[in-house]
């Protein structure tokens, strides 16, 4: 499984419609939709998906006509096709590469252990496929469930991930520790699992996503999320992951260089539950990075902390704070492909 920084070709989205959990707040979660959209034109091409045909049509061209006005090197693929939501980094196939090349692993997806309706969204890597935004990649079916926030990649054979999420009995009940870590070596060529048992975010609902905790920066470094607030209920359980962090290894032998990401001030929805605002859940691109911000403090912080992650990229912050209050952020809503795969 290639890491996200290897050459990609397009960054998936799946785009909200008044039939998702976004019913109520399109005017404000849309312009989120196009603001990562225009950012991933500047450098590569965009699959984009939504059920309504009339708006597909109407984001395809606007969008289309603004790069080619820009001089921009991306295009936007749009697809017709019905969706429960727009959660592309869970719902949304996961490359892998070979000798014989890049084949699109299409994993089960239930809506993180039947939380929510989830048939469409499980159907959606077919439908893309099936109307050749793909080009000739072959789209694998895999009989297990996995979602792509739920495993970080560095490329070179280690896969870092959660117990509590790949262990959740509502996802694979009849496989253990072993039997999953055999799954993933033989789907993901992985032959290094690492697994976290601690760490988690209040209004998270993945079960521990790795992508909103820890995140590979560089096959011999991760940043993560580090609570310094002694009073906040996150300190504990966060204290505990960073020294599971310290206590990995790469594969030859070092220990691995850790960078803690910022700690944004806590974010309450209308209802008083607390949001699950994390400045790990950046999605890295040809040439840029796009980083999360929640309109606090510290998202100047995570900006250069990531910037020093990522020497020789650009650094492009994104509003996400409405995406937030349905418990997701930036990596949440993108998958990315790899080059040489959607050519337009």
């Amino acid at each position: 499984m290639p890491a996200e920084w290897a050459p990609q070709s397009a960054v998936m989205l799946t785009w909200p419609h008044p039939g998702t959990d976004w019913s109520d707040s399109l005017s404000e979660v849309e312009p989120v939709f196009m603001e990562i959209a225009r950012a991933v034109l500047r450098f590569e091409n965009v699959v984009l998906s939504c059920e309504h045909v009339f708006r597909l049509q109407e984001l395809e061209r606007n969008l289309n006509a603004e790069a080619q006005e820009l001089g921009l090197p991306g295009r936007v693929v749009g697809v017709p096709a019905p969706a429960n939501d727009t959660w592309a980094r869970d719902h949304g196939p996961i490359a892998v590469s070979g000798a014989d090349g890049t084949r699109l692993l299409d994993f089960r997806f239930n809506a993180w252990g039947s939380k929510f309706p989830w048939e469409k969204d499980n159907a959606l890597n077919r439908h893309l496929a099936n109307f050749g935004s793909f080009g000739t990649t072959p789209l694998v079916p895999v009989e297990f469930v996995l979602e792509g926030g739920s495993i970080e990649s560095d490329g070179q054979g280690t896969i870092l991930t959660t117990s509590e999420c790949l262990l959740t009995p509502s996802r694979n009940p009849s496989m253990d520790r072993a039997s999953i870590e055999h799954l993933l070596g033989e789907t993901l060529g992985a032959d290094r699992i690492l697994w976290l048992n601690h760490g988690y975010l209040a209004g998270d609902d993945t079960d521990s996503h790795i992508d909103t905790l820890a995140r590979f920066c560089a096959d011999d470094h991760i940043c993560y999320v580090a609570c310094p607030d002694v009073s906040d209920e996150h300190y504990s359980a966060l204290a505990a992951m960073e020294e599971e962090l310290q206590q990995f290894h790469q594969a030859n032998g070092q220990p691995y260089k850790l960078t803690p990401l910022p700690w944004p001030d806590a974010i309450y929805g209308d209802d008083g539950e607390r949001l699950p605002a994390t400045y790990a859940n950046f999605l890295i691109i040809n040439g840029a990075v796009l980083v999360p911000a929640y309109g606090v403090p510290q998202d100047d912080d995570a900006l250069r902390v990531l910037a020093g992650l990522f020497p020789g990229r650009e650094m492009i912050p994104v509003n996400c704070r409405p995406l937030i209050r349905q418990h997701g952020s930036l990596h949440c809503v993108t998958m990315q492909i790899p080059a040489g795969v959607v050519q337009v």
